[in-house]
């Protein structure tokens, strides 16, 4: 299933894995939306209401999260307020949905209340 992620600075690509939580992501788009920031994690709120799916505390360079607490999608691109040295880690356990490509000299200039838009790629 693959996406592609828009802002007005340019796009990146992404593929989602076969999770019911990505499943439900990806019939749900396209999506708009508006960026939040938090260290080196963008996230914004989507349409989809889905529990923890083997949810992870710790997760890698280009994942794509599902954070239930907040029905937010997640792109990582390195270390947020609340990691330990080089480590990403959300601000509680998300669902892993997939990965993107990393482009961080975009993601670096992705700022809070950019527009944002999911679609299917």
């Amino acid at each position: 299933m693959k996406i592609r992620i828009k802002f007005p600075i340019g796009s990146i690509e992404g593929e989602l894995n076969d999770s019911d939580t990505a499943k439900a992501i990806y019939e749900s788009l396209p999506i708009k939306a508006r960026a939040n920031t938090w260290g080196k994690e963008i996230y914004f709120g989507i349409p989809v209401f889905k529990d923890e799916e083997n949810a992870e505390a710790i997760v890698n360079l280009g994942d794509i999260g599902y954070w239930p607490p907040g029905h937010a999608l997640c792109l990582f691109f390195g270390p947020t307020p609340v990691s330990k040295g080089n480590e990403i880690r959300p601000a509680s356990p998300v669902n892993i949905v997939g990965k993107f490509n990393v482009d961080l000299n975009l993601l670096e200039k992705v700022t809070d209340g950019m527009d944002i838009t999911i679609e299917k790629a």
